[in-house]
């Protein structure tokens, strides 16, 4: 039998990786439930093993959704967690323990949505938001003052009077219900995997480095907490209704509530009434109201005393699954699909959800006819949660993932490291042909109008168009022959794939289906090379020297401009006028050759010029940028927050490491 010593070292490790899960890939392996009731349980053996304390324990830190393409900065004040509860009961407990603890005193609450979003703490001086940090790690997080700026709930200059010359606001960015589906509409449509819930797409909207991304995908913001010296009150919800006055989103929802009863009810209504919200809830949060009492009450380690969260149970729904399909996407991956009996599951009716893999349909097993429990995540995207295993029917086989492409047949291979199975023939399977065909016309591809899912198979069906390529021969009579082609939407056609031999070069690389090449890599990389020309006879090496391009992205971009049907499907594009190359940019003319035949690598977060505009002075005055440091690497220019392993490896190979300041003065730009 494990000991507790043991025990305790094997829950910190496994809360750890959660930890990383959940807040760095926005990948979590558990729900909130299981996630809390480890930590209950580690918590409760440290407890009894005072002498097995570790200051890095996941009971004594916050986790940490920090990315090193922002600069960091310390919160005025730490940016805790909140204790959880999962009952109505648990939450009474917190009432009578505040209560008890306050020594009678009469205590008010205040009840407010729990937004699923991310945390986030803005500044304000003057009137006017000077800086806005994400939760992070609870002590310091990343500065994303021009995203948030791009938030039209959020004001930059405060309106009406009585706000306080410094102050800090805290509250939750979020992504509405309407602009969560219709990004993941668009994403589905470039070819890029759909985003979980509505919580990890507003976290990774904010950790984007170009604000004129974040602007368009709709983020929103409510505000739920105020902080500073000087506040217009002692209680906390009329600060908040004043910060209201001052032009602040703040829910309607929050009510200050009088006794164990009323916050009972409060529960209660919310638990269903959530359902019609405009964004995603995930429970709600009780704090004593008076700032006085907050204060006495103090902290814990992790977690204010005087606030506690009562998390919703995830409404799910039990179902019977009518058979398994297997999907085939533009790129070859197959995608299990449970096709269900209707049923009825957060306002919706749910007829299939997805398994995503081989792995989790394995680790599921389901067996044919078996009754699944759905769930939505983030109230969104049905998933499989489970399966009733006492209603399996007498003789149920287990449901077998395909060994062979269930459109042509060709057998399935399996990527090393991986967990997609995926049909190689690209070229002779239709679904994949025809989802290339429809990416490629797409609106943030070369946005040809009029040709959608149903378009794009009928015209390979007709024998018009096998690739790409083939829709710059289409003709308007060609068209006329397809059902429900008028003479007028045929021509409409013929001007949209006229009208995309002006679109950028960016678009037109993004367009080809390069595999795992999103839009913003396939921006990266069209610019960084210049020209299709180039970019075709580039090595993965080279590719791998572009900012965010890895060995995954550079070996498959290198391989789909290396394999010959590719380089043909190029040439004729070319030949029909699509333009292969990025405009003409003065800008971006050679200066000098100050820095002919060095090598620079560059690393870390920059204040004068963005990575891109160095790697782009260095090309223009003779030099070359690479993407790892090697014995042949002349200078390393470091900016803040630089990689440990690269400082690492350049001290130890003794490569001169210089600030932006030092290398602009090599070029005489200081």
């Amino acid at each position: 039998m494990i000991d507790d010593i043991q025990r305790i070292d094997a829950l910190r490790s496994e809360l750890h990786r959660h930890n990383h899960n959940y807040y760095v890939l926005n990948a979590p392996e558990i729900d909130d439930r299981e996630f809390d009731m480890l930590m209950k349980e580690l918590e409760r053996l440290e407890a009894l093993h005072p002498e097995h304390a570790d200051p890095n324990s996941p009971t004594r830190r916050v986790g940490s959704d920090i990315s090193s393409g922002f600069i960091q900065h310390k919160h005025i004040y730490p940016m805790l967690s909140l204790a959880n509860t999962y009952s109505i009961g648990e939450v009474d407990e917190w009432v009578s323990r505040t209560d008890d603890a306050l020594a009678g005193q009469k205590t008010e609450i205040v009840g407010e949505l729990k937004f699923d979003g991310l945390g986030i703490s803005l500044v304000y001086e003057h009137g006017r938001l000077v800086r806005a940090v994400t939760r992070g790690d609870g002590e310091k997080g990343d500065v994303v003052t021009d995203n948030i700026r791009t938030i039209r709930s959020i004001p930059l200059q405060l309106q009406g009077t009585g706000w306080p010359d410094f102050f800090e606001i805290r509250g939750e960015v979020l992504l509405p219900r309407s602009a969560f589906e219709r990004l993941n509409a668009e994403r589905e449509a470039e070819g890029e995997p759909p985003f979980a819930n509505p919580r990890n797409a507003a976290s990774g909207t904010l950790k984007l480095l170009n604000p004129a991304i974040v602007a368009h995908r709709g983020l929103d913001a409510y505000l739920y907490y105020l902080l500073g010296d000087n506040l217009p009150y002692d209680n906390h919800y009329d600060n908040m209704v004043a910060a209201r006055s001052w032009g602040f989103k703040v829910s309607e929802a929050m009510t200050v509530l009088h006794s164990i009863e009323e916050v009972d009810a409060y529960i209660r209504h919310w638990d269903t009434a959530r359902r019609d919200l405009p964004v995603a809830t995930d429970g709600l949060v009780f704090k004593v109201n008076s700032l006085r009492q907050q204060l006495n009450l103090g902290f814990t380690a992790k977690s204010p005393r005087w606030a506690v969260a009562y998390k919703f149970a995830a409404e799910r729904a039990l179902t019977r699954l009518r058979f398994v399909s297997f999907d085939v996407g533009r790129m070859g991956i197959i995608t299990p699909v449970a096709n269900l009996e209707p049923v009825q599951l957060s306002g919706t009716v749910v007829k299939r959800a997805s398994m995503h893999n081989d792995d989790i349909m394995r680790a599921l097993d389901i067996h044919e006819g078996d009754m699944l429990y759905v769930e939505k995540g983030g109230e969104i995207i049905p998933k499989i949660t489970g399966v009733d295993t006492e209603a399996r029917l007498p003789g149920a086989r287990p449901v077998e993932f395909v060994s062979h492409c269930p459109a042509c047949g060709t057998p399935l291979v399996r990527v090393e490291g991986e967990a997609a199975w995926i049909c190689p023939n690209k070229e002779g399977c239709v679904p994949q042909i025809v989802g290339r065909i429809e990416h490629f016309v797409g609106r943030h591809m070369m946005n040809i109008d009029g040709i959608g899912e149903e378009t794009a198979a009928a015209l390979f069906t007709h024998g018009f168009v096998r690739n790409v390529a083939d829709l710059y021969s289409l003709t308007a009579q060609q068209l006329a022959t397809i059902e429900g082609f008028a003479a007028k939407s045929a021509q409409r056609v013929i001007d949209g794939i006229e009208a995309s031999k002006t679109v950028p070069f960016e678009r037109v690389v993004f367009a080809l289906s390069i595999p795992y090449v999103g839009e913003t890599t396939a921006r990266k990389v069209a610019r960084a090379a210049g020209s299709m020309e180039r970019l075709m006879a580039m090595s993965p090496a080279e590719l791998e020297a572009i900012e965010d391009v890895g060995p995954r992205i550079a070996q498959t971009t290198a391989a789909f401009f290396a394999d010959d049907e590719n380089r043909v499907m190029i040439q004729r594009l070319a030949e029909a006028g699509v333009r292969m190359a990025v405009e003409e940019d003065a800008s971006a003319a050679p200066v000098s050759d100050t820095l002919a035949g060095k090598s620079f690598v560059i690393s870390g977060v920059f204040a004068r010029h963005s990575r891109e505009e160095y790697k782009a002075l260095i090309e223009r005055h003779g030099g070359k940028n690479v993407g790892s440091i090697s014995k042949k690497t002349d200078y390393v220019l470091a900016g803040d927050n630089m990689g440990p392993a690269k400082l690492e490896k350049a001290q130890k190979l003794g490569i001169p490491i210089i600030d932006e300041n030092q290398f602009l003065g090599m070029i005489g730009e200081q």
